[in-house]
């Protein structure tokens, strides 16, 4: 949805194959392709003979048997999910009932906010409200066996309950959907927060990883340059909307169709969800103005 960043976009991996991606990692990708999934989910396990699944994915009949094959004969000790989006976790507690293990995360859904009136159907078509971990994994919890240890790093602002998780020892974070190789992360109100997001940014640039595997596409080989370089994205981003809001221009369509220029149609709600996320962050400092809740048909006016 931007240019100004590096993407790495050349990505095409054997769908439901999996593949070797750092020492002792697996990633198998799930094929539920879409323009916010890219070529889809990754899921990826941890380990070998006693080994931890990441973000098992859509509950998906092909994609379940996938998984299951290259799993053959080796023991599943925990079933771990950064985030509730339905694209993450369905499949998890199948997998963790049918080899007997536990499901970890941060814990269950919830929205950044209080829903707005009209707001709730988009929210019931994306969240895994139906997820519950057997085991929360708070910020510095964690999960492990004699061979690999996982630290969840508590990263809010894509959802309230967003995880990325530290291979300990090795350098390498899964970063879930809040940091991706290929685009910026979707940060949607009333499920996402701006102001997360970008806390959860200065969180990661202050970490030494070296290697991030996302929850879409490739792998992030230079995280912390990166990261840095989202954060002033966002930065920017901010300011252009500031911007058109002292200019006169009012709704959030108008500002999407100033700022995002060629975007594909399927993505324009979720550009004006971003640029939601943005104003809200704008209205809780002062800011920004609106009458009545902030919503993408409201008006709004910089202060």
């Amino acid at each position: 949805m931007s240019d100004d960043l590096p993407f790495e976009r050349h990505f095409e991996p054997p769908i439901g194959v999996p593949e070797e991606v750092a020492p002792g990692v697996r990633r198998i990708v799930a094929p539920n392709s879409s323009p916010f999934t890219f070529r889809g989910t990754n899921t990826y396990i941890v380990g070998t003979g006693n080994v931890a699944i990441i973000d098992p994915g859509p509950d998906d009949a092909a994609h379940r048997a996938a998984i299951e094959q290259a799993i053959e004969g080796e023991t599943v000790a925990a079933v771990v999910v950064t985030h509730t989006h339905r694209d993450h976790s369905p499949l998890a507690p199948i997998m963790a009932t049918a080899h007997g293990a536990g499901t970890y995360a941060f814990g269950p859904h919830r929205s950044a906010r209080p829903p707005h009136p009209g707001e709730d159907q988009r929210l019931d078509a994306s969240n895994d409200t139906d997820f519950t971990p057997d085991v929360l994994l708070p910020d510095g919890g964690r999960v492990a066996t004699d061979d690999w240890s996982l630290v969840a790093v508590h990263t809010p602002g894509h959802t309230a309950n967003h995880i990325c998780l530290e291979l300990e020892g090795t350098g390498t974070l899964f970063s879930g959907d809040h940091v991706m190789a290929w685009s910026t992360s979707v940060v949607a109100p009333p499920d996402g927060n701006m102001a997360a997001f970008m806390t959860s940014l200065d969180t990661l640039a202050n970490r030494q990883d070296r290697l991030y595997l996302p929850g879409h596409g490739g792998a992030l080989r230079e995280p912390q340059r990166f990261v840095r370089l989202l954060s002033l994205h966002r930065r920017q981003r901010e300011t252009a909307i500031l911007k058109r809001l002292r200019d006169g221009v009012d709704t959030i369509p108008e500002i999407v169709e100033q700022l995002y220029k060629g975007l594909d149609p399927r993505l324009i709600t979720a550009a004006g969800l971003s640029v939601l996320a943005h104003i809200e962050d704008l209205i809780d400092r002062d800011l920004v103005a609106c009458d009545g809740d902030p919503t993408l048909s409201a008006s709004f006016r910089a202060r």
